[in-house]
């Protein structure tokens, strides 16, 4: 097992951060979409990190609270750079979809009408179908090396879509079966032994390297002792300036928490959110929550991000003294440094670890099986965007242990229905690069908004 020896030699940082504001532009279509993103870019085209590296680093971070798309980068820039490239690539993996839902949350305050651009978003959201399915069937074939894994991508998509079992109890139960059937028959788990497929150049981060950073317990202690502070004075100042009853410091608290219990990603906890900012804190009112969310979905980075639309709205009508929109936008902030700084904390401290646990047989099978779920999630997830993409509404069939979230079928929106069909042929047939067929199906998307 060969390892990688210095932090800073594998790519330059230029061009690493080249790579990744590349891919925080194309980050749509939540985590299924930007986990696809990062595969055609990272594994496919510039062959930085082999495609089992790659799934390796994923079901490390599909265990975390918080979005595992956005702490995958994280550790893939981490591997590729060192700190500042985890960092970098962090950074402007959340950076477009800061400033875009903010821009939008200003237009719904100031004018109440976002027309114009959720016009543009919605070309790009049938277009990123495109991508994510294209993902799914590469991911597979890659992944799903025996049909022992493609059941257990099969029963976790199952699992999700057909009788909603929570997130986290998927994820564990893949690792178990993984793990016992390592046990049994590792020849299984095993990576199997075949000719090398032709997708290029050997990946400069092979399928068996190891970054050379020590797991310790004093780098660990040394990374909690910065960050932990980092994470939370921008609060104390808060709560110092403005007191505890202001929204600054309720938002600071309560996203705080949110971030360490999020596990299952943005989904899993945005109706809790939504309870305790219309009920309790009273920043929202009855259905905006669903304004922000739709925002949210339309833009760039993690759906998460919709906390800062539910901060900014909070802030601009309660804001402690301040010009309502400089209460609005410090909010927005706070409430994103707080829900974030949690996940760089996640990588920078246990991907060491992680790393050299890979040569354990027992864990890796563990995390072989994470991997065979974590098919069947993303899959669950392009249904779900799907649905959401091309239908105007859904409803939920609860019957017995079914729970199934099904499109209402007369409301098929047919402009996205072409847009998605032709983002299909330009990705599989045409083989367009992914910034221009974006580019197309946003023009089409305003087309369709104000010119039929």
């Amino acid at each position: 097992m060969s390892l990688i020896s210095r932090e800073h030699d594998l790519v330059p940082l230029r061009a690493a951060t080249k790579a990744w504001f590349k891919i925080s532009l194309q980050t749509f279509g939540g985590p299924a979409g930007q986990i696809a993103v990062m595969q055609r870019s990272l594994v496919d085209e510039h062959r930085w990190i082999g495609e089992r590296r790659f799934l390796h680093a994923l079901s490390y971070c599909m265990l975390l609270p918080g979005p595992e798309a956005q702490q995958l980068a994280v550790y893939v820039g981490w591997l590729l750079n060192g700190t500042a490239g985890g960092l970098i690539a962090g950074v402007l993996f959340v950076l477009p979809g800061l400033l875009a839902l903010l821009v939008l949350s200003a237009l719904y305050v100031g004018l109440g009408d976002t027309a114009l651009i959720t016009a543009l978003f919605a070309g790009l959201a049938p277009a990123v179908l495109a991508i994510v399915t294209q993902a799914v069937i590469k991911v597979a074939g890659r992944a799903l090396h025996h049909r022992v894994l493609i059941g257990l991508a099969v029963a976790a998509f199952i699992a999700l879509a057909v009788f909603a079992v929570p997130f986290p109890l998927v994820v564990l139960a893949a690792g178990i079966l993984g793990w016992v059937i390592g046990r049994a028959r590792p020849q299984i788990m095993a990576k199997p032994q075949q000719a090398k497929q032709d997708d290029g150049p050997e990946p400069l981060i092979s399928d068996d390297a190891l970054h050379h950073a020590a797991p310790t317990p004093w780098r660990a202690g040394i990374i909690l002792a910065i960050g932990i502070p980092l994470w939370l004075v921008p609060v104390a100042i808060a709560f110092a300036l403005t007191g505890a009853e202001s929204a600054f410091t309720q938002q600071g608290l309560f996203f705080s928490g949110t971030a360490l219990v999020t596990f299952g990603g943005a989904y899993a906890v945005l109706s809790y959110v939504a309870q305790k900012a219309v009920e309790t804190y009273h920043w929202l009112a009855p259905g905006e929550m669903v304004r922000g969310l739709a925002l949210a979905e339309t833009t760039p980075g993690p759906l998460i991000m919709v906390v800062q639309f539910v901060a900014f709205l909070g802030a601009f009508r309660d804001p402690a003294g301040l010009s309502p929109w400089t209460a609005a936008v410090i909010a927005s902030l706070l409430t994103t440094w707080v829900t974030f700084v949690p996940c760089f904390l996640f990588i920078f401290v246990g991907a060491p670890y992680v790393e050299r646990l890979r040569g354990n047989k027992s864990l890796s099978a563990a995390l072989t099986g994470i991997t065979a779920a974590v098919v069947g999630v993303i899959a669950n997830l392009a249904i779900y965007f799907a649905t959401a993409t091309l239908f105007a509404s859904s409803h939920h069939y609860d019957q017995g242990p079914l729970h199934l979230n099904l499109p209402v079928v007369t409301t098929l929106k047919p402009a996205a229905l072409i847009i998605g069909a032709i983002a299909m042929v330009l990705t599989f047939k045409r083989r367009w690069p992914v910034l221009r067929t974006l580019g197309t199906c946003a023009l089409l998307g305003l087309a369709a908004e104000f010119l039929i």
